[in-house]
């Protein structure tokens, strides 16, 4: 898949309904906020962004583990991680 067949997926996705899929928004930002304030202890990078967007992905992956989006999106973040650590 090419990065704009990417984007326009992400931009469906963003434009739909989910909650279904991943759960209560609520939910989700309360685990996404523990894993970031675990993570925290150092100062942002680009890469570090990844790797929280990434900890977002499992935290909506924790809500429905078999929903292969997630794993898509978490093998983005992570191709881009590596990317801008180069």
């Amino acid at each position: 898949m090419k990065r704009a067949e990417i984007l326009d997926t992400a931009k469906e996705y963003v434009t739909q309904d989910r909650q279904a899929t991943h759960g209560k928004p609520e939910d989700t930002f309360g685990l996404i906020a523990a894993y970031w304030s675990a993570h925290l202890d150092t100062n942002i990078s680009a890469v570090d962004v990844c790797a929280m967007m990434g900890l977002l992905k499992l935290a909506r992956a924790k809500q429905n583990p078999a929903n292969s989006d997630n794993w898509i999106d978490l093998a983005g973040y992570s191709a881009c991680a590596a990317e801008l650590a180069e």
